[in-house]
């Protein structure tokens, strides 16, 4: 068995990778899913697509192999964090569409918090702040808004679980449910430090001990899929957050490298070890994926809307015909003609933290064009994810040195060079931007013993291109105080009575 098939459940679309033990790809499929919409600010996304999805991608990339579930040593499942579900035990059902985690509907719950003093003590327990991004509100809506769910809760006929517990239950016909640390950290009902569900946060959402999955590390032999998935029973060994999977398989093991996923958000993470660090420059601290006995945290700066903006500009405005066009509509104007696009569909994630704030255009005049427009959508990724590193150096008291990039949006090369000139240190682009898939396949591996340590897989890890800056520090800086004033502007926009 000499190949690992990565699940890669994402936002936007479900994917399945099959990498040899080079950390090649043998095979690959994709397939996007729908969203969900009720109403401004609330994103849902269908579990039994989640699940239908994904099981038709594992199957079709290893049918696209050629290879059959015995030449599979282990499933590695990165996964769409803080999305939330509920199921029943007995038969499987969601008893409710996923919360996705872009979602803005708890914002009332978390200001309520928020007024209540609490959210030094919910940071100090979680390294979270009180965001209706994270689980636990999402969780408590549904316990409230549902008819039944909190009693059904309380007795034990529910499940809770992110998208990898769902899928770990699913493929195991229920007989599994777990989660892993570096997912647990999402939920705002992790506590950080002791490594256990914490019984204060519960009891803040009043959430019910007995929907939770068991908790495990990032890399271990959890169990055996059902047959009928694959022709045979296949090993389950790797599961992380698809932003620390990331991590892992940019090969950032060592304190102070730090990586950026460029995907439907941006995710900036940098590797602090094995003690958490707490942020003062609103970042989040955040278990990184772990090895059975070895704690690992990271700090991380999180970007809503990212690669997203690109979908919006294909699917609301429809000035591009698919996403890759956006790098040629872009470059087809010298610069963004004065406009700024600040993405806040669903608010302001890290540093900022505004659920009030939503989209903007700013700068525009009779001369601004759809390229103007598509260069500003490109730069508005750019510009926040500067924002993160801005604060990630910050906490670290120290500059970095170079900043390793992967997602679907690093294989734009406008993007990945107006990256670098706005940072002042070299972008460098791996030549597997998959990273978050080979994390998983990472982590999956080594459980099941095809790699014997972290050491073996980081030698894999290879570049593709290096971006150098090329924009004069001065003119990188007045950039970014003309995008930090529209990011000014645009916040706050929703009234807070009005809901997100």
């Amino acid at each position: 068995m000499t190949y690992l098939l990565a699940l890669d459940q994402g936002t936007t679309s479900s994917r399945a990778i099959v990498f040899d033990t080079g950390g090649r790809i043998a095979a690959s499929a994709q397939q996007e899913f729908r969203q969900i919409f009720p109403q401004s600010g609330w994103v849902e996304h269908d579990p039994e697509e989640i699940w239908q999805s994904q099981l038709e991608v594992a199957r079709d990339a290893l049918t696209r192999a050629g290879l059959a579930a015995t030449d599979i040593a282990a499933i590695g499942i990165a996964n769409q964090r803080e999305t939330t579900l509920l199921w029943e035990r007995a038969s499987g059902r969601a008893i409710h569409n996923a919360i996705v985690w872009q979602d803005r509907r708890t914002a009332p719950l978390c200001d309520a918090l928020k007024a209540a003093g609490l959210e030094h003590e919910v940071r100090t327990r979680t390294g979270l702040v009180l965001d209706p991004y994270f689980s636990g509100s999402k969780i408590a809506w549904l316990l409230d808004t549902v008819p039944g769910a909190r009693a059904r809760a309380e007795a034990g006929e529910l499940a809770f679980g992110t998208v990898d517990s769902w899928l770990v239950w699913k493929l195991t016909g229920g007989r599994l449910h777990l989660t892993d640390l570096s997912n647990a950290s999402r939920t705002l009902l992790y506590n950080l430090t002791e490594q256990r569900w914490d019984a204060r946060m519960l009891d803040l959402l009043r959430i019910p001990a007995a929907i939770l999955p068991e908790l495990r590390p990032s890399s271990q032999r959890y169990g055996m899929t059902e047959a009928e998935f694959f022709g045979q029973p296949v090993l389950l060994g790797g599961i992380a957050g698809d932003q620390q999977a990331a991590l892992f398989g940019q090969a950032c093991h060592t304190s102070g490298m730090a990586k950026n996923t460029y995907g439907t958000g941006c995710f900036m993470l940098m590797q602090t070890g094995a003690a958490p660090r707490a942020s003062a420059h609103g970042l989040l601290t955040t278990a990184a994926a772990q090895l059975p006995g070895s704690p690992r945290y990271a700090l991380e700066g999180s970007v809503f809307v990212g690669g997203a903006v690109v979908q919006w500009l294909r699917d609301s405005l429809g000035i591009i015909r698919r996403s890759v066009d956006v790098e040629a509509l872009a470059a087809s104007v010298p610069d963004a003609g004065g406009v700024y696009f600040v993405p806040a569909f669903t608010g302001l994630g890290a540093p900022t933290w505004d659920a009030y704030a939503r989209g903007s255009l700013f700068g525009l005049s009779r001369g601004s064009t759809a390229a103007h427009v598509a260069r500003a959508a490109l730069e508005s990724i750019a510009f926040q994810s500067a924002d993160l590193l801005d604060a990630m150096q910050a906490d670290a008291g120290h500059a970095l040195t170079q900043l390793r990039v992967d997602g679907g949006a690093a294989a734009n090369d406008l993007l990945l060079q107006f990256q670098a000139d706005l940072l002042g240190v070299p972008v460098l682009r791996p030549r597997i931007l998959e990273t978050t898939a080979l994390g998983a396949a990472y982590l999956a591996g080594l459980a099941a013993g095809v790699w014997s340590d972290v050491e073996e897989i980081s030698q894999q890890w290879q570049i593709d291109r290096v971006f150098e800056p090329a924009m004069s520090r001065d003119a990188a800086g007045a950039a970014m105080a003309h995008w930090r004033e529209a990011v000014r502007r645009t916040r706050g926009w929703l009234a807070p009575a009005a809901g997100a």
